[in-house]
């Protein structure tokens, strides 16, 4: 085993207890609930007293599955691997008492270090909760933003939390909800959500391929000429942050001499995220081929 993939698995263990210890010491004592997997894991477990550690576990494979057909293998063994984890530590953190039993401190430090958590796990390939993946594979049917389907999901959520424990609880939840969601994105790559990836290379045709057989993205070529390197090839696409390290794994396979920039996107005009359909695999391979 690699070196760098050691160092990665190592950090979304420090990811997974960071995250449950967030959930264990500040949020669950206070009822704070999170949003996606882990909130409905949590409300589950309030109402049946079934243990969170193994809800988070099971209710996430069916998300997981669903994720790995557009992220590939790297995303699922360390997806797997963070979840696995992120359960564990949730079991055996239990046993610590609250750190505060007060709303706002909770609400404000346990999304705070939830987002830490979670956006070292996304960082360095992995993930704790698959309601993310699921939103990728919907974003490309509906028309809607990855981060506009996952608002929807918590929402209701929190729609289901406020008859159960109290409009103030879910208020609290939401307000987690948007700390939590800030922290991921700074951890993880920034401030935005959508990011854009220019890759200067001398394998431009067969990248292409690449990134749409695996992320089903399709990349705009162009021609570019270095001072010192000579001719080039440019690609530019759009992308979510949890696709971003899958991309940087593409690359790093096939050109290690290739340069990447990752940037951040303000606003879309138009579908980037592009569909599998056969008909646009077939123009992508005739394209490239």
């Amino acid at each position: 085993m690699k070196k760098d993939t050691v160092i990665s698995y190592i950090i979304i263990t420090i990811g997974a207890l960071i995250a449950a210890f967030a959930i264990d010491t500040l949020l669950i004592p206070n009822t704070i609930l999170d949003g996606g997997v882990t909130g409905i894991s949590m409300v589950i477990s309030k109402l049946s007293g079934i243990s969170l550690s193994i809800l988070v576990l099971i209710i996430n494979i069916p998300f997981v599955l669903i994720g790995y057909k557009h992220l590939g293998k790297y995303f699922l063994a360390r997806t797997i691997y963070g979840m696995i984890f992120f359960s564990l530590f949730i079991k055996l953190l239990e046993i610590i008492e609250p750190i505060t039993n007060e709303m706002l401190l909770a609400t404000v430090f346990g999304g705070a270090l939830l987002g830490i958590g979670v956006g070292l796990v996304i960082r360095f390939g992995g993930c704790v909760d698959g309601t993310e993946s699921v939103a990728l594979v919907l974003t490309k049917k509906l028309n809607l933003s990855v981060g506009q389907i996952i608002l929807i999901f918590n929402l209701i959520v929190y729609t289901v939390a406020a008859f159960l424990f109290g409009i103030d609880r879910a208020l609290y939840s939401i307000l987690t909800y948007f700390i939590t969601f800030k922290m991921i994105d700074l951890v993880s790559t920034g401030l935005e959500q959508t990011k854009s990836a220019i890759i200067i290379t001398d394998k431009g045709k067969e990248l292409a391929r690449e990134i749409y057989n695996k992320l089903g993205r399709t990349t705009t070529m162009m021609e570019g000429k270095g001072l010192l390197s000579g001719d080039k090839e440019i690609l530019y696409c759009v992308l979510t942050r949890i696709e971003i390290y899958e991309l940087k794994k593409i690359v790093s396979e096939m050109d290690e001499s290739a340069f990447i920039s990752i940037g951040e996107v303000t606003d879309i005009i138009g579908n980037h995220i592009k569909s599998y359909s056969k008909k646009l695999k077939t123009i992508v391979d005739e394209e490239i081929i």
